[in-house]
């Protein structure tokens, strides 16, 4: 079985958040065009959120953006929403990470349900998670790597923000779990053109397939 990962298209990450990466919003939709063109070839489509509550140093006044970084994607908040570019009726699961870390991977997320969050639930962290927000998600929550290995997927495809943070931990990762994984480098976007080419120097060592989709460059405009 073949799975589709979307990695963290949230609105902090995208321009107008709190950590935009410059072509976000173009990636999201790229990924929903995507999805609509060639979803059939995947038996789940998964994605990942940032969803931090209180995730210590990964959060700081002055952040060197290497191991910290502005406040984003604060759990139950606007910015850690799926972006609107993406088609969020596709998704068949999400996983939320970095509760109380820095979650750069995929699959150091948990199986949950962040759409019954809103902000108005009371707070519960010091950067204004809320209740329902920490709730999203539980002690018996299912990790990605189960949940996929419950729908028999051996192969990967990744896309997603940032090529050089979160889809790089979660490629790694997931050539490590054992799964035979692809990145399609036209439906990731990065922070900086020498980070990402190491990123994608290192994926592929990993034994990452790194490839894109041709149909990106009808589609941008």
């Amino acid at each position: 079985m073949h799975a589709l990962i979307i990695v963290d298209v949230q609105a902090d990450f995208c321009e107008g958040g709190s950590l935009a990466v410059e072509g976000g919003a173009e990636t999201a939709a790229l990924i929903t065009e995507y999805i609509n063109q060639c979803g059939e070839k995947y038996h789940v489509i998964a994605s990942t959120r940032d969803w931090h509550i209180d995730p210590g140093p990964h959060f700081a006044t002055e952040p060197d953006f290497e191991t910290s970084w502005p406040i984003h994607c604060v759990a139950g908040t606007d910015g850690a929403e799926l972006h609107e570019n993406i088609d969020a009726e596709a998704i068949d699961a999400e996983f939320l990470k970095g509760q109380y870390t820095d979650g750069y991977s995929g699959f150091d997320g948990v199986l949950g349900e962040p759409d019954t969050v809103r902000s108005q639930d009371g707070v519960a962290g010091p950067y204004g998670a809320t209740a329902a927000a920490a709730a999203a998600t539980d002690a018996d929550s299912m990790t990605m790597d189960d949940w996929l290995r419950d729908h028999d997927v051996e192969r990967i495809t990744v896309v997603g923000i940032a090529t050089d943070h979160c889809v790089r931990a979660t490629a790694l990762d997931a050539s490590d779990a054992g799964y035979e994984v692809r990145v399609l480098t036209n439906l990731t976007v990065g922070v900086s053109e020498d980070s990402i080419d190491a990123a994608l120097e290192e994926m592929e060592d990993a034994g990452v397939m790194l490839s894109e989709w041709p149909g990106a460059d009808a589609f941008v405009h």
